[in-house]
């Protein structure tokens, strides 16, 4: 009777553990974080970003970044920094702007950026422009990453 009781508690235990990798494997399978690569154009801005699938099976982006500068302290200066996804389509969209010497940024140079989208994001990339509804990204390249999803 003791060994049935000990038996029943290693396969609880067993079963219990198995759980928790599955719970934390769907997890890791649902959200991926992406590190921006170093910038040349602002070497001290730092930042990653979060992909993950929302219950509609769109894509929710976020944006986190540190010590980006002011974007009229460029050279040359700009209006705002533009932020763009390259889909899995092969296609560059601009995806919006993160306005910097705003209530979007700080003291701190901190910004942040959300937004959502039915294309999956290959590659995502911030350029510095003069208009945030332009179509086509500008050559002032601010940070980018790595291609993170295969095409």
């Amino acid at each position: 009777m003791k060994n049935l009781i000990t038996k029943s508690k290693q396969l609880k235990n067993i079963l219990l553990g198995v759980l928790t990798l599955i719970v934390a494997f769907s997890f890791s399978a649902c959200s991926k974080r992406i590190a921006f690569l170093n910038s040349q154009a602002v070497p001290a801005a730092r930042g990653y970003v979060d992909i993950k699938t929302d219950k509609n099976k769109n894509n929710v982006i976020e944006i986190h970044l540190t010590e980006l500068a002011e974007v009229q302290r460029l050279q040359p200066a700009r209006q705002t920094y533009v932020v763009w996804m390259l889909t899995d389509q092969d296609v560059t969209k601009n995806i919006g702007q993160i306005k910097s010497g705003t209530s979007m940024m700080s003291k701190q140079l901190k910004a942040s950026f959300e937004t959502v989208s039915s294309f999956r994001p290959v590659k995502i990339f911030i350029t510095a422009e003069d208009d945030a509804n332009i179509q086509y990204p500008g050559n002032q390249m601010i940070l980018e990453t790595d291609k993170f999803y295969r095409q």
